[in-house]
């Protein structure tokens, strides 16, 4: 059994090496970026509809549609329904609609700039990261 010596370190050392990122495959960031978007993209779909459902079932567009049939001096059914126009129906196509817009461009700069990263990491070196690993 080896003894430690006298005024030597009780503490795990740390060893650290210095990596670079000469360059990132375009396939693996289009992939990834893909896959984040959707999930991004369902959170946000889940997001506006329960903040939907709250809004409506504190009576907010109630209240708001009542006020703009008031200013509009529109009482007896002729006017502007806020009601029918911001339906869960309707607010859920329009989010949908935003969040694929989302994912294609989110794909496509987030590839775009795998590209590009590439190409400057050609004539600078890449980005350095020092990694720490604790023994």
């Amino acid at each position: 059994m080896r003894r430690p010596r006298t005024g030597a370190r009780t503490t795990p050392r740390t060893r650290k090496a210095r990596l670079r990122v000469a360059r990132t495959d375009p396939w693996s960031v289009m992939k990834v970026s893909f896959l984040l978007s959707i999930a991004l993209g369902i959170c946000t779909i889940v997001a506006v509809s329960v903040l939907w459902m709250v809004m409506d079932a504190m009576g907010v567009f109630t209240t708001v549609g009542g006020t703009i049939s008031e200013a509009t001096g529109s009482g007896d059914g002729g006017g502007f329904d806020l009601q029918s126009f911001l339906s869960l129906p309707r607010v859920l196509l329009f989010t949908s609609v935003i969040v694929v817009i989302d994912v294609v461009l989110a794909t496509a700069l987030a590839t775009l700039g795998a590209f590009i990263y590439n190409i400057s990491a050609g004539f600078v070196g890449g980005v350095e990261l020092t990694l720490a690993e604790d023994e």
